[in-house]
């Protein structure tokens, strides 16, 4: 089992910009610019919580698990 996050999906979802999720999360922008482009990418569960709590959602919205044998690209 990996663990997937779906920061772009609720972000985007919510209308917040990875700028926007940057400010109010006070995460490093690159950081965020990673999150979006891998979503497998590891964080902190500090990280998470910031995130969580910028997009006025729960840390269990933004995670999902999925097999080992699901392509990168889904």
């Amino acid at each position: 089992m990996r663990v997937r996050l779906k920061v772009k999906e609720v972000a985007e979802a919510r209308g917040v910009s990875m700028t926007k999720l940057h400010t109010r999360s006070e995460v490093a922008y690159n950081t965020i610019r990673r999150l979006f482009r891998d979503p497998y990418v590891e964080i902190t569960t500090t990280t998470l919580a910031r995130l969580a709590e910028a997009l006025g959602v729960a840390t269990s919205d933004l995670i999902e698990d999925v097999p080992d044998d699901t392509p990168e690209g889904e």
